[in-house]
């Protein structure tokens, strides 16, 4: 009776410790270093769900394409600090950047000082046109751009994206994952849209991902927003968190909430 009892606390204590053995990435969204307003975008940007989507681990080196002020790399830099490398490629500034990016890059800098969570973090520089050796060659298990392969498209056109995917391509390992999280345009609607609207089709950012020589892995849905159009008078950024219009029509933005947004893994 006594060695059966014994058998059970044991084999009740293993299930138990199962249950609170530590998880990285929930340390990391916890992160003192998270504002408590980018803690709120949760809801609209699951990062939980896309991380684990794109199998990101804590050991990997792994590469933010164009961070801008840091909302996902406030997860990932205390993420990747103790076992992997982060690399954050940022923007490309030289004497003709406009402010808003010189600001930016500026204030991202500043963040390697000032937070402890940023102490293995690699800051680079990255441009489709003029700076596209992010990271060594066949350096990294993980790409990931959220939101940025419109800006790419409206700059400089099919040429801007097909350059970004080749850079990609070249900076991951063989058998490293691109994960890309971009606004999402229907099928059914007008690639014209994309030169200004702010959303691309997925099918576009596929056949360019392709073309560079991925292989789509998976899709989800995890960022989808069936409440949002695709079509608003001033593009995505009619919606949150931008608001383009002010006050005009802001309860019917704020209902919809942030863009619908596609969510693609590839595999070099």
């Amino acid at each position: 009776m006594f060695k059966r009892a014994t058998q059970l606390v044991c084999s009740v204590t293993l299930i138990a410790s199962s249950f609170v053995q530590a998880d990285a990435l929930i340390d990391a969204l916890a992160d003192e270093g998270r504002p408590t307003e980018q803690r709120l975008r949760d809801e609209y940007r699951h990062p939980q769900q896309t991380l684990r989507f794109f199998e990101v681990q804590e050991d990997m080196a792994v590469a933010e394409i164009s961070p801008g002020g840091g909302w996902y790399s406030n997860i990932l830099a205390p993420l990747l600090k103790e076992k992997g490398q982060f690399y954050a490629a940022h923007f490309y500034v030289d004497e003709n950047t406009n402010e808003f990016y010189k600001k930016s890059r500026e204030q991202f800098e500043q963040k390697i000082t000032a937070l402890k969570s940023y102490q293995n973090v690699k800051v680079t520089t990255f441009h489709p046109m003029k700076a596209t050796d992010l990271a060594p060659a066949e350096s990294l298990d993980r790409v990931l751009t959220f939101r940025n392969i419109h800006n790419w498209y409206m700059q400089d056109g099919d040429e801007g994206v097909e350059n970004a995917f080749k850079a990609f391509y070249k900076a991951l390992k063989v058998g490293g994952v691109l994960g890309v999280v971009e606004h999402s345009l229907r099928e059914s609607q007008s690639s014209a849209l994309q030169q200004s609207s702010g959303y691309m089709k997925q099918s576009y950012v596929i056949a360019l991902a392709e073309k560079a020589g991925f292989t789509l892995a998976g899709k989800s849905d995890i960022n989808a927003n069936k409440l949002d159009s695709g079509e608003h008078e001033k593009g995505v950024w009619t919606l949150p968190p931008s608001l383009r219009l002010g006050e005009k029509d802001q309860g019917k933005y704020l209902n919809i909430g942030e863009s619908n947004r596609m969510t693609l893994k590839f595999v070099k």
